[in-house]
């Protein structure tokens, strides 16, 4: 599958599109958008390439990676899929936006599918993993594509870093440890996109990323 990132918000966030061009079906990915100017960046894409979205789906709830998903729903009638562990999170997202000072009031997330780490997400003739990284948020997911091989991480693993922990339900040594377990066991080339910054690889993580040496 191939995958295109956009830039949202006040957070710098990153936004996937995840499609497979042989049958044109499409998932979406943390859509992190704030109003119409940024939704059109994304639907003109869409469009373009001829996609159909089937998927909507958190990484994790924090409110910068789900203030679009109102948009998403509103125009494609999908609802997120995402971890159980982050409910509490996505019941919490105006306040969450509030604590931020920020005026857009997003949707309250509604869960409509659990995903639990070692599901797969089908998405035309391509799969998406499901692998569990809690520790930035308890219900942290990161989604891999190893025929394309590429992971989608959220904000658990940046290029240098790691997401941060001191957000409710984050764990410093519950983070580290998933990664370690979960993400740098992946072939070194695999290519890691997270959800702030540039992209990086697991190999280039495993030797340079300082909390990995």
């Amino acid at each position: 599958m191939k995958v295109a990132v956009f830039t949202f918000n006040d957070f710098g966030e990153n936004t996937y599109v995840v499609y497979d061009s042989a049958t044109s079906q499409c998932a979406i990915i943390d859509p992190g958008m704030v109003d119409n100017t940024d939704v059109a960046h994304i639907v003109r894409f869409i469009d373009s390439k001829g996609l159909q979205p089937v998927h909507l789906i958190n990484t994790h709830q924090h409110v910068d990676h789900v203030m679009g998903n109102g948009f998403i729903r509103q125009l494609y009638g999908l609802s997120p899929e995402g971890s159980r562990k982050d409910e509490f999170l996505g019941q919490r997202v105006r306040e969450q936006a509030a604590a931020f000072g920020m005026r857009h009031a997003p949707e309250i997330v509604e869960i409509s599918t659990y995903l639990e780490d070692g599901d797969e997400v089908r998405v035309g003739n391509g799969r998406l993993q499901v692998l569990a990284v809690p520790g930035h948020s308890p219900g942290s997911i990161a989604l891999y594509d190893q025929e394309g091989g590429y992971l989608i991480t959220g904000d658990a693993l940046f290029q240098g870093s790691i997401g941060r922990t001191d957000l409710p339900g984050g764990d410093f040594d519950t983070l580290v440890y998933a990664i370690r377990s979960k993400l740098l066991t992946l072939p070194d080339d695999t290519v890691v996109l997270p959800g702030h910054g540039p992209s990086s690889t697991i190999g280039s993580e495993k030797h340079h990323n300082p909390y990995f040496r």
